[in-house]
């Protein structure tokens, strides 16, 4: 008789769903559960930079040839830039079509005066990539200077004799492996760490209103147009727009992928974290979606980096609701 197992990302949900009711019945005993969570976001946190850096220079060193590289470059960040447009324009679209900033009440009656402006040029931003010392970069979880090194080390593992880029391919190869049955191991407690982040949100979330759950209902309700809004532009950009490109562009079965990243997206939902989920989704697109490492070592640790299309769609329907609250009515050529 075949031994039941329930699927993980089953698992997780649960989790979730335990961690709520437990954040809000059980409140002063959270912390008894909480070290879960804390656990389980450091182990992930320290498998990020070595895996990238595996990942990135032992699928660079595959691609080989620089003009190879350059066109899997140039697909990347055309997709990417295409879905984060795609993704502004969801949120523009519905922000004004529902308009929920229009006399809502945000409970804002306070001006705050001697805001400062910082902000950093497109130019500068690009200047920073280069790391000045890649070893406090790592320190400093800045993950684009360490992609950026890594790039360049894989593709210039190829530019050097052939016996000594067998020796390299070989050793990050390895390596890769490695991490990825180090990141199987974290991927089993996913479940419990789920369980005592959620609830550790929930009760803190309680404790800020006193304990109160109907303050946090009634927060809610003055915000319920805002997140419904967000969550339609979401729900259209992730079940519409991305599974037709997917679909029509990338010739793959939507359900079947999504299907196989099912445990990163619970993941990704429970943490709020792209960068913290990004050993389960390289695991999750190699093992179960069939994608080469040599292409998801690339594109993945750039995407979650740069390619945050809810990012995109929630900060834009954020800044446009504000604006409506506070009567400024801007439509959608502003």
């Amino acid at each position: 008789m075949k031994k039941f197992r329930l699927a993980l990302h089953c698992q997780i949900l649960l989790a979730l769903v335990a961690g709520v009711l437990f954040g809000i019945i059980l409140t002063p005993y959270v912390k008894w559960v909480e070290w879960m969570g804390t656990v389980f976001l450091r182990a992930l946190r320290m498998v990020i930079i070595p895996l990238v850096i595996v990942s990135i220079v032992s699928g660079v060193s595959q691609i080989g040839s620089a003009g190879a590289m350059g066109r899997l470059g140039g697909k990347t960040i055309l997709y990417y830039l295409s879905t984060s447009t795609l993704a502004i324009l969801t949120g523009l679209f519905f922000v004004n079509l529902i308009r929920p900033g229009v006399g809502a009440d945000t409970g804002f009656s306070q001006e705050v005066d001697g805001l400062l402006l910082e902000g950093t040029s497109f130019g500068e931003t690009l200047i920073r990539i280069i790391p000045e010392n890649l070893f406090r970069a790592m320190a400093q979880d800045e993950i684009l200077p360490v992609i950026f090194f890594s790039l360049l080390f894989g593709f210039f593992i190829t530019r050097v004799k052939r016996q000594h880029r067998k020796v390299l391919e070989s050793f990050f190869e390895a390596a890769f492996q490695v991490m990825m049955k180090l990141t199987l191991v974290i991927i089993l407690i996913t479940p419990f760490g789920v369980f005592g982040i959620i609830a550790r949100n929930v009760a803190r979330m309680l404790t800020e209103h006193g304990g109160d759950t109907g303050a946090l209902l009634q927060l809610a309700g003055n915000l319920g147009m805002y997140m419904l809004t967000v969550l339609l532009g979401l729900s259209v950009h992730a079940l519409v727009i991305l599974p037709l490109i997917q679909r029509f562009v990338g010739g793959i079965s939507p359900m079947k992928h999504f299907r196989a990243v099912t445990t990163p997206l619970v993941t990704a939902f429970s943490t709020s974290s792209a960068m913290a989920t990004l050993p389960l989704t390289l695991d999750a697109v190699e093992h179960r979606d069939g994608v080469s490492n040599k292409i998801s070592s690339f594109t993945l640790p750039l995407g979650a980096t740069i390619n945050m299309d809810g990012t995109a769609l929630y900060e834009c329907v954020a800044a446009m609701f504000i604006a409506q609250a506070y009567g400024i009515q801007p439509d959608f050529a502003q």
